[in-house]
C-alpha cells in the first residue's frame, strides 16, 4: 500500500486529491496550515482498501516542521509521494501590490515548494525508497497575461522551473518530479478572486466567470476533481517515465 502526504489538503483542490487518491488505495496523509481542516479532510477519506489515514497541522513555509512530517512518516509507513500543493492568492494591480503581500505568496507559493520538496526528497533517498513528487503551479505559471495577479505568475513560473531542476538532480535516485497546471478552478479561492477581478476592472462576479468559462474551449470551470485526475495520472505507474513535465488541466484554456 502507497503513501502519500498533500499539503494544503484541508480544502478545495488538495482535499479533492485527497480523496481521490484514498479512494484509489492510497494511504493519505492530510496536511494544512489549518489542523481541524486537515482532520476534517481525514476523516472524509474513504478506508475501504484498509489504509489508516493521518493527519497532521504544517506551515510549507517552515523547513524544520516540513522535515519532522517528511521523516516521521517515512520511517514509520513509507513515504512513496509528497503532493506539494498548499498555495495562496490574491489579487491587485502590479504598481500596487504590497511587499507584505509579495512576501506571502512568493514563501507560501514558491519557497514552501522549495522547503518541501528538499524534505521529502531527502527522506526518500535516506530510506532508499523511489518516489513521486508533484508540485501544484498554474496556468499562470505558463503565461503572464493574467489580470492583478503579477506577485502569482511570478510564483508559478517559478514552481515550474523548480520543478524541472528538482527532476533534472533527483532522476538518479529514481524520484519524479511534475507539476500539474490547473486552470479556472471552482473553489472558495476562485470565488474570492472572481470579486476581486471585478471589483478592479469594473465589472460584476458573474460577468467574470461568463469570461472565465468563454476563455476555456471545453466550455466550463474545471472541478478540483479535474485536477486531482492530474495529480493521480502523475502518481501512476502510468507516468513513471514522465519526470520534469508541468501537466496542464484547464480544459483548454491554455495551450502550450
Amino acid at each position: 500500500m502507497s503513501t502519500v502526504v498533500i499539503t494544503g489538503s484541508g480544502s478545495g483542490i488538495g482535499r479533492a486529491m485527497a480523496v481521490m487518491l484514498a479512494e484509489r488505495g492510497w494511504t493519505v496523509v492530510a496536511t494544512d496550515v489549518n489542523e481541524a481542516a486537515a482532520t476534517e479532510t481525514r476523516l472524509l477519506l474513504s478506508t475501504a482498501a484498509g489504509q489508516a489515514h493521518l493527519s497532521r497541522q504544517l506551515n510549507v513555509t517552515d523547513g524544520d516542521a516540513a522535515q519532522g512530517v517528511a521523516d516521521e512518516i517515512a520511517d514509520t509507513i513509507g513515504l512513496d509521494a509528497w503532493v506539494s500543493n498548499a498555495g495562496v492568492s490574491f489579487m491587485e494591480r502590479f504598481v500596487d501590490i504590497p511587499r507584505e503581500k509579495l512576501d506571502l505568496t512568493l514563501d507560501v507559493n514558491l519557497k514552501g515548494v522549495f522547503l518541501c520538496g528538499q524534505a521529502a526528497a531527502r527522506a526518500m533517498i535516506r530510506t532508499s525508497s523511489a518516489g513521486r513528487i508533484v508540485n501544484t503551479a498554474s496556468m499562470a505559471g505558463k503565461q503572464g497575461r493574467v489580470p492583478f495577479l503579477a506577485d502569482y505568475v511570478a510564483s508559478k513560473f517559478g514552481v515550474i522551473g523548480l520543478t524541472q531542476a528538482m527532476a533534472f538532480e533527483l532522476a538518479e535516485n529514481d524520484i519524479t518530479v511534475n507539476a500539474v497546471c490547473p486552470g479556472f478552478v471552482a473553489t472558495a479561492m476562485q470565488e474570492r478572486e472572481l470579486a476581486w477581478e471585478a471589483a478592479l476592472s469594473g465589472s460584476t462576479p458573474e460577468a467574470v466567470r461568463d469570461a472565465w468559462v468563454a476563455a476555456t474551449p471545453l466550455g466550463r470551470l474545471q472541478t478540483p476533481d479535474d485536477v486531482a485526475r492530474g495529480v493521480a495520472f502523475l502518481l501512476s505507474d502510468d507516468a513513471a517515465f514522465i519526470t520534469g513535465e508541468s501537466l496542464s488541466v484547464n480544459g483548454g484554456a491554455y495551450m502550450d
